[in-house]
């Protein structure tokens, strides 16, 4: 890729707007699905049990539905996901918890057709609902966390930024997942996290080039001065992020294609993530940094202090 910003020079800046326009009507089009398709929640999420049945030969989907409306009084999952090499392995999942008697006749029945006892995992409305609030509690955490480092490292307005797009880019991920309806569990929480972190060290990358080519500034007395160090330090590090994302694509995509069914929402959320996380860091953390430096250069918040006269040596 012929990317030298010596060469190539993009103009960031003068497409913000655009930027900025499409973010936003992503948001309201994603709140407007969640309010309506919403999340296809797991029982990680709500009460639920999940039964995982292992046979010798290939299982089919038709096959475990009817070995589960044969097993004691008739059963019928509201989803089933077949894994392993040759399918031989079965997820049967229910909303609302099963009660020991009827685990008792699922696992004796499958123990004499199938010659394995299946293993059931429960989760109550209790256990749900804690689960749902420690991830939203630790996606918070992690952001004040990150204001406050950010604030103390650099300013104030690239903490800000930073926590837009992070906000951003996990928003992201879960319209998407409202749109293809993918299962939300834990994997995909830890997924949500990982992002988060790799979203943020992309994004003070590119900060800390914008703060590199700031001090080389003499002063900053125009938009367009201020703009054209977010382009010029955008287009330093565009390779960087560019292959950084790549290489990360490649493998969260093998784990896509090749991992099995327990890990796919959890791949799937690192790939969208990945893309969402590379384009807040070009073209929406910087921008907003921009708009927000800006005006506060405009009101005074950053003039560089004026020396007193009296302090300037004579001339001799």
């Amino acid at each position: 890729m012929n990317l030298n910003h010596s060469k190539r020079f993009i103009p960031f800046v003068k497409h913000r707007n655009k930027f900025f326009i499409f973010s936003a009507v992503f948001t309201l089009v994603g709140i407007i699905l969640l309010f309506t398709a919403g999340l296809n929640l797991g029982i990680d999420f709500q009460s639920g049990s999940k039964v995982e049945v292992l046979a010798e030969d290939t299982l089919t989907e038709d096959q475990v539905a009817e070995d589960f409306s044969q097993a004691g009084s008739g059963y019928e999952p509201d989803e089933i996901t077949l894994a392993g090499d040759n399918n031989e392995m079965a997820y049967a999942s229910f909303v609302g918890t099963l009660s020991q008697e009827e685990i008792a006749e699922i696992q004796t029945y499958f123990n004499e057709n199938y010659g394995q006892e299946p293993s059931v995992s429960t989760v109550s409305p209790q256990v749900g609902q804690e689960l749902a609030q420690n991830a939203l509690i630790s996606v918070l955490i992690a952001s004040i966390g990150i204001i406050l480092y950010v604030t103390i490292r650099f300013e104030f307005w690239y903490g800000a930024a930073s926590i837009v797009a992070l906000l951003h880019d996990a928003f992201f991920i879960i319209v998407v997942f409202s749109i293809v309806q993918f299962e939300v569990n834990v994997p995909f929480i830890a997924a949500v996290l990982t992002i988060v972190g790799y979203s943020i060290n992309d994004t003070i990358v590119t900060f800390d080039r914008i703060r590199e080519n700031m001090s080389y500034e003499e002063e900053i007395t125009s938009f367009d001065d201020l703009a054209r160090v977010v382009d010029l330090s955008l287009n330093q590090t565009l390779v960087r992020s560019i292959n950084t994302v790549l290489t990360v694509v490649f493998a969260a995509a093998a784990i896509f294609f090749l991992g099995g069914e327990a890990i796919r929402s959890f791949s799937f959320a690192l790939l969208i993530g990945l893309v969402a996380g590379t384009y807040s860091s070009l073209f929406l953390a910087s921008q907003l940094w921009l708009s927000w430096k800006w005006k506060s250069i405009q009101r005074g918040w950053n003039k560089p202090k004026e020396e007193d006269p009296e302090d300037l040596e004579p001339e001799v």
